[in-house]
């Protein structure tokens, strides 16, 4: 039976309590897609964290889709990441950069008038938020079997990076609609080639991946986080099998953990058990970290009752740097200015009140 605030050995992260950050798309990066010493800030603030999953970070220009997201596909990119790693460490925190594509999800005018990839022709549904006015989403192009292996490729030289720039390890962002998601989910992939049909069909380009990433970073130190449930248009008609699947699949790869957004509240804010997570958790051999709707008490329950091995927040860690020890001791936690999410500069980024400031 573990509590939130007992070590954790994930692979070879060495996590100081069970309480990771959740990636967080926060926007701060500007029209240059460069990591910068406010960022660093920002994380550095959070280093209490057991450990930190730096937002989605595009691994290519073709894989960018949103406004003032960063990116690591090139020197300059990896320099500016270099401070928040280096920032992170000093504050005595744990930091992994999540590599993103984000596939049907993105939208011409992020790609200098080209369509955005995906294993489908499938649009998903709604607009694209970030861009000013919102614009309908797009009919992507269905990937060649050449736009897959650039894209493996792509996920590898992210890695490479984030280690050069002094990462603790990586995430790969297989969740939330975008690329890697749509191939798992047999709502957006009716291909039928060998990455289409089957559900060890749909995971072809996710294990290719992780494979590439691995090389890159070691499977010590690499993560990946998917999510079951319906998420920006993308389902599955049986997800809790298909992802049991998928979990069953990633187990030869011995990643350092595999993170799982699933919502833990039903539509009345009642606590769930997310079924597809109690499941994969059942098949999966290594650490697993839930997402999704936790508070202290739920987080707390789930690792006593063995649903999982740490519990990653997400908005909590916007308004509040100091998580952890809000949880540890039940203070009450700052209230998140939602209008503040997206937007550049310092206010409801790096300037919400500690405890000891509260004082």
């Amino acid at each position: 039976m573990s509590s939130l605030f007992d070590p954790l050995q994930a692979g070879s992260l060495n996590l100081k309590n069970r309480i990771v950050m959740a990636p967080l798309t926060r926007g701060r990066a500007g029209e240059s897609r460069i990591a910068n010493a406010m960022m660093a800030d920002y994380y550095a603030q959070r280093a209490g964290a057991g450990m930190i999953i730096a937002e989605a970070t595009a691994i290519c220009r073709e894989g960018y889709g949103w406004v003032g997201a960063p990116g690591m596909y090139t020197d300059e990119m990896e320099d500016g990441w270099k401070l928040v790693s280096e920032a992170v460490h000093k504050a005595g925190g744990l930091i992994v950069l999540q590599l993103w594509h984000m596939g049907r999800m993105s939208h011409p005018d992020f790609l200098d008038g080209d369509l955005p990839l995906a294993p489908s022709a499938i649009a998903p549904p709604g607009q694209h938020r970030s861009l000013m006015p919102p614009k309908d989403y797009v009919t992507p192009r269905a990937m060649g079997l050449d736009d897959i292996k650039r894209t493996v490729d792509d996920f590898a030289h992210g890695a490479q990076r984030a280690i050069r720039a002094g990462f603790d390890g990586v995430e790969i962002h297989g969740a939330n609609g975008y690329l890697i998601d749509t191939f798992l989910k047999d709502s957006s992939n009716r291909r039928e080639d060998a990455y289409g049909g089957s559900p060890e069909n749909r995971a072809r380009l996710m294990l290719e991946i992780v494979d590439a990433v691995i090389a890159e970073a070691g499977a010590d130190k690499t993560g990946l986080r998917l999510s079951p449930d319906e998420v920006q248009g993308a389902k599955d008609s049986d997800y809790v099998a298909s992802f049991t699947r998928y979990a069953e699949l990633l187990n030869p790869a011995a990643l350092a953990f595999l993170h799982v957004k699933e919502p833990s509240r039903d539509a009345d804010q009642k606590p769930r058990i997310a079924p597809a997570t109690e499941a994969m958790r059942r098949v999966y051999d290594g650490v697993m970290i839930l997402n999704e709707g936790y508070d202290r008490d739920s987080a707390a329950a789930a690792l006593q009752n063995d649903l999982g091995d740490a519990v990653a927040f997400g908005v909590p860690f916007i308004a509040n740097p100091d998580l952890p020890e809000r949880l540890r001791t039940g203070a009450a936690l700052n209230v998140p200015d939602m209008e503040t999410f997206y937007k550049g500069g310092a206010k409801g980024y790096t300037d919400y009140p500690f405890l000891k400031d509260a004082a």
